[in-house]
Formats: structure tokens, C-alpha cells, sequence
């Protein structure tokens, strides 16, 4: 029992190391319509992450009836994400392990919300973006449409 106490603690030790080298940043968001966000990320840390499927995105919005919504954002690979989805785009550059964010690297991805309830034309948008690890970046988005 004090063998599973001790890996528990160690475990426990590591991935706490591992949130202290994580960073991200939202450097931009911008609202090309109302059903797509485009996002740029910087990964300022110092530890690398692969594995999209585990990070979160999240969107709260003004719709065009003026309801506040709130929408939790999954990875989908592809180069067209569906509705109420996110995918990577690119990451520059990306010489050192190629589909990896690494530390110094950029990524952009984009955030298609769903069309049957779209922003609305005066919505102040605001985004979260969380590393698997749990660590996270936020923004608020600029409109770039004229609805």
C-alpha cells in the first residue's frame, strides 16, 4: 500500500512539472462570418503537445436573437471541421517533428460554429483554449464581417 502511495505522489509530482512548461497564447482571433473563427496560438513554453484530441475549445457568443451562448469546441482532424468543431490548420514552422506544436512554433486553427445558430452581427466574442495538460489561454475575438 505504501508502494502505490509513493508512485501516486510521484505521479502526481511530474505532471504538476509538466503544467509548469506548459504555455500558450492566443496572439489572435479573429471572426471572418458569422459561423467561423480563425485563432492563432503560440506555444511559449517549453513542452511540446501532439495530441489535439485531448485539447478544449471553448466559444461563448451573442447569437442573432441576442442569447448569450456558451459552446464547448471539439478537435476534429481534416481540413474542414464540421459544426461546433475545431481544426489544426498549420503550424509554423514546422521543421522539427512535423504535426507536433513544439515550443517556438505557431499554430493556426479554425473553429466553425454551428450554422443554425450563428453569431450575430454586434456579438462580442470570447474564447478559451485549453492544453491537454489543463493549462489554458483565452481571448477575445475581432469581428472582420459585416454580418
Amino acid at each position: 500500500m505504501a508502494d502505490g502511495l509513493a508512485n501516486s505522489v510521484i505521479e502526481m509530482q511530474e505532471n504538476k512539472n509538466e503544467m509548469l512548461k506548459t504555455e500558450i497564447e492566443v496572439t489572435d482571433a479573429f471572426t471572418i462570418d458569422t459561423e467561423n473563427i480563425l485563432v492563432y496560438l503560440q506555444n511559449t513554453g517549453s513542452t511540446k503537445i501532439g495530441d489535439f484530441t485531448y485539447m478544449d475549445v471553448i466559444v461563448a457568443y451573442q447569437n442573432e436573437s441576442g442569447d448569450m451562448k456558451t459552446v464547448w469546441i471539439p478537435y476534429q482532424e481534416g481540413e474542414v471541421p464540421s459544426n461546433n468543431r475545431w481544426t489544426k490548420m498549420e503550424i509554423v514552422p514546422d521543421l522539427i517533428n512535423p504535426g507536433i506544436f513544439d515550443p517556438g512554433e505557431k499554430m493556426k486553427l479554425q473553429i466553425r460554429l454551428d450554422s443554425s445558430d450563428p453569431i450575430g452581427n454586434s456579438s462580442e466574442n470570447w474564447l478559451l483554449v485549453a492544453a491537454p495538460n489543463g493549462i489554458k489561454a483565452s481571448r477575445y475575438s475581432e469581428d472582420n464581417f459585416s454580418g
